[in-house]
């Protein structure tokens, strides 16, 4: 071969590796471990953990590889494959090694089997059966120590059992960044553990009970609650926040019992936060709902049946005009329960008063209708922009995602805060701006990023600051590193500033830096697919707005609203005013979730109909004239939509308190007291309607029930995600079941509907897709103010919500209530750390504790939301947010 037709020769992007006698194929770089269990050999293993980091610690999974000096025993977990490569897993000296390995593990391991968790599922166990020697010459006596020592609230440890494999000390610092529990001692004496005074107090700490190859590491609520072969399970997904992480959920007796991280490899890699893992204490609550309850004359509530209360809600909803009903909440439903709702509420009630976000979220057409990013696109991305909340407290598995990508793959990371985050440490640059002025910041770092030296001081930070991190956002933008995109994280840092400001800075991103797209942080399970699916006022179902979707819906529902609604906080200042009459919430606690506690009372005392669906008690079901128990997530089917909008599947598998029932079914039922029939009786015709309908998820069954979509569907369904199930059928008539839709739709590809079929389309063409169209108003910058100070309330993993609260293991981590100042200003103001403090704004006051917390600038106060007994919420006003852009707190003495 010719120079020049060697260099035109296509590249080999694979290896030939020769394992025990047949050839394989592995890709450059692989693994031989990983390799072979792709080809079906399995090569024992502790050490090695396909999403850490190789240290080749625990010898079990030695091999022979030929080389220059023939064959040699070497750890597969350290071994790159390459090309001619000869392997043998199963020689006489492999299987001696391993037999040595095993017996020197259990000279000092304890013979807990019979009542270690692990037990059953055990790989020690596993592997001494297939690969070890069947018995053991040592005689000695066994390695005592005390034992469970707790590590932690959630971590007990169990010292003698530990193998010394660093799974768990790899992830925590690797993985997690909380290198909080460490090797420890020396030689024959080493051990697991964590220093004195110093607990393994992490949000992921039970990621590392799940990776333990033995039961050193186990969880306290799980702890002799049940044996693997008691236990049965299906696949779901965590809807304890929007991440969407995969998870299987198992029972026993009809009780959940535990949640193990499932890996999703566009999402959470096997990773599960702490209270996605074990906030499933709060479906077991004797607080939950095992039946309808109506309030009677004397205040108190009383159990009804189904039919009664339903009839009478019914009855209460026809005496109102559609403009006089709202719905609040459905964000944490299933994709299918919301369907049922808002076309409950849109089509058979005609009104358009249905908002999931509860006054604290983005604008639907920001989540919606700017550029989308996913989460591999943030782990891939050239640059990334924060422009939103703390990631680790909001959404904690983005969060190891995003460290992941900033500490491996080196991307570069720009924040933008009022407070330091749990990103903060990680960032190549994090600015820590004045609350409210978000946006014009960003102005000034694009002129720099332009060229333009910044020579003073732009919200409080110095020109250095400034001009430095625009320089890492034009050289990371310009680089074409990775997948060559500018991802930005966009949500709302604080509930205490209006969105105006980070709606504007986001416009400005996009128009200033090609190749850029957002990753939306929602607050809320399933927010995504509440706004998807039209839970908001002016969208109907599948991204379109009201006025775009209303010659296609009218083909398919029996009507739509006539006019656009009202937000959550238009509905509760219309209620408060005697406008609103009846209000129906969704799962919603008002009282806890809104940032405007004045308001909130107000409404709930002037409004005559309060009807709330619920799966546990609270405040503000106390209130209600009629409640409906509903199910939880792991007692329905369904499925759920994510950050990024990839539709996943939820499983039920126990079954709801007394006769509690799924939120569908209850839309169902009142729909058909009403007189109106919504046309589906489980949960598949919901998602077989949701597939015809919806632009954005038209095809959507077929694309689920594709073996090759195990991670989910991407919205907008797309042709490429559909399986073509019937060969002998045409490509577009294969997507869609119901035939009459094949003449009155195409499905949607790359956000538009095919131009072809409208053009042979004998009904209302697809509508398209919502678009993002920036506001012609400018966001109010707030005056500078050295007398007051400016509020920051954000949400914290842990608080006093319903959900915490109800799961025991969960509710003692909530963290100590206070305010949380920079030490200058408590000295400032006289004041002590630990001592009272009262807050003034312009609503109320409000007494507490002062925390000293370096993390906080001067002039700003950090208060995180939903603390038991503090309701910072009163001193928030929605009305004056709005026409301010942010609230003003005032410190005073108590007593003065």
């Amino acid at each position: 071969m010719t120079d020049t037709a060697a260099a035109d020769a296509p590249k080999k992007t694979t290896l030939t590796v020769t394992l025990d006698g047949q050839p394989i194929e592995a890709n450059p770089g692989e693994l031989l471990i990983a390799a072979a269990e792709r080809h079906g050999t399995f090569i024992p293993r502790f050490c090695w953990h396909p999403r850490m980091r190789e240290v080749g610690m625990c010898r079990m999974c030695l091999v022979e590889v030929s080389g220059p000096r023939g064959m040699s025993l070497q750890p597969a977990c350290m071994q790159p494959c390459a090309e001619g490569m000869v392997v043998d897993t199963k020689s006489e000296i492999v299987k001696k090694a391993q037999d040595g390995i095993l017996e020197f593990l259990l000279v000092n391991h304890p013979l807990d089997c019979p009542v270690c968790d692990k037990g059953g599922e055990c790989p020690l166990q596993d592997q001494t059966l297939t690969f070890g020697p069947g018995e053991s010459r040592f005689v000695e006596e066994k390695r005592h120590y005390e034992k469970p020592i707790s590590i932690s609230e959630l971590v007990l440890l169990d010292r003698e059992r530990c193998i010394l494999c660093d799974r768990c000390t790899r992830f925590s610092k690797e993985v997690a960044g909380d290198p909080l529990i460490h090797f420890i001692n020396r030689g024959n004496m080493t051990e697991v553990n964590t220093f004195p005074e110093d607990p393994f107090s992490s949000y992921f700490s039970g990621n590392v009970v799940q990776i333990c190859p033995v039961g050193a590491l186990t969880a306290s609520p799980y702890r002799f609650a049940a044996r693997p072969w008691d236990l049965d399970q299906v696949e779901s997904t965590c809807t304890s926040c929007a991440v969407g992480c995969k998870t299987v959920v198992q029972s026993s007796g009809d009780q959940i019992t535990r949640f193990q991280g499932v890996d999703s490899d566009p999402v959470n890699w096997g990773w599960l936060c702490d209270k996605g893992r074990f906030g499933y204490e709060a479906q077991s609550s004797n607080q939950r709902f095992p039946s309808p309850l109506l309030r009677a004359a004397d205040g108190t509530f009383a159990p009804v049946t189904w039919i009664d209360a339903l009839d009478i809600t019914a009855k209460r909803l026809r005496a109102y005009d559609p403009s006089q009903v709202g719905f609040i909440g459905g964000a944490r439903l299933t994709n299918e329960d919301q369907y049922a709702w808002v076309k409950l509420a849109k089509s058979v009630l005609r009104t358009d008063n249905f908002d999931a976000q509860l006054g604290d979220g983005l604008p639907a057409a920001a989540v919606l209708g700017l550029p989308g990013a996913t989460i591999n696109d943030l782990a891939d991305a050239a640059l990334v922009i924060s422009l939103g909340p703390d990631v680790k407290e909001e959404l904690p598995v983005l969060f190891l995602r995003l460290r992941d990508a900033v500490t491996v793959k080196r991307t570069p990371l720009v924040e933008f805060s009022p407070i330091q985050t749990g990103i903060s440490s990680i960032a190549g640059a994090s600015l820590q701006h004045r609350p409210g002025e978000v946006s014009v910041l960003i102005e000034s770092v694009l002129e720099a990023v332009a060229g333009k030296t910044i020579e003073r001081q732009i919200s409080g930070l110095e020109p250095a600051a400034i001009n430095a991190a625009a320089a890492l956002i034009a050289k990371a933008s310009a680089s074409g590193r990775g997948n060559g995109k500018v991802v930005v994280l966009l949500g709302r840092v604080s509930m205490a500033d209006s969105t105006d400001a980070i709606v504007e800075a986001a416009t400005r991103l996009q128009a200033a830096l090609p190749n850029v797209v957002f990753l939306p942080l929602t607050r809320r399970s399933n927010l995504r697919g509440a706004l998807d699916l039209g839970l908001t006022p002016g969208m109907l179902p599948g991204r379109v707005s009201q006025l775009e979707g209303a010659s296609w819906f009218g083909a398919h529902w029996a009507a739509t609203p006539a006019t656009t609604g009202l937000g959550t906080i238009e509905m509760l200042n219309a209620a408060a005013d005697g406008h609103l009459k009846a209000l129906v919430l969704l799962g919603a606690d008002l009282l806890a979730d809104v940032a405007d506690r004045s308001l909130v009372e107000h409404a709930l005392t002037n409004i005559e109909f309060l009807l709330c669906v619920d799966t546990l008690a609270n405040e503000t079901n106390a209130r209600a004239n009629i409640v409906l128990a509903a199910t939880s997530s792991a007692e329905k089917d369904g499925t759920t939509t994510n950050i990024e909008g990839r539709i996943t599947r939820v499983a039920a598998k126990v079954s709801g308190p007394g006769t509690a029932r799924p939120d569908w079914m209850i839309a169902t039922m009142l729909a058909s007291q009403l007189g109106a029939d919504l046309g589906f009786e489980n949960v598949s015709q919901i998602t077989t309607e949701i597939g015809r309908v919806a632009p954005s998820h038209l095809g959507l069954p077929d694309a689920l029930n594709d073996r090759a979509n195990v991670d989910g569907v991407l919205l907008p369904v797309r042709r490429a995600d559909v399986a073509d199930t019937d060969p002998a059928s045409s490509e577009d008539s294969a997507l869609i079941e119901d035939s009459a839709l094949i003449e009155d739709n195409a499905l949607i590809e790359d956000n538009a509907p095919s131009e072809e079929s409208d053009a042979a389309s004998s009904g209302p063409a697809v509508p398209t897709l919502l678009t993002f169209v920036p506001s012609s108003t400018a966001a109010v910058v707030p005056t500078p103010d050295s007398y007051s100070l400016r509020l920051v309330v954000s949400r914290t993993l842990y608080d006093s919500g319903i959900h915490v609260q109800n799961s025991p293991s969960l509710a003692k981590l909530t963290p100590s209530v206070g305010v949380r100042l920079h030490q200058t200003e408590i000295d400032r103001h006289g004041l002590r750390s630990g001592g009272p403090v009262k807050l003034l704004s312009q609503t109320a006051d409000v007494v507490t504790t002062v925390i000293a917390d370096e993390r906080v600038p001067r002039g700003v106060a950090w208060v995180p939301f939903n603390q038991r007994g503090l309701n910072i919420s009163t001193l928030m006003d929605q009305t004056a947010l709005a026409a301010e852009g942010i609230t003003k707190v005032r410190l005073e003495t108590v007593g003065s």
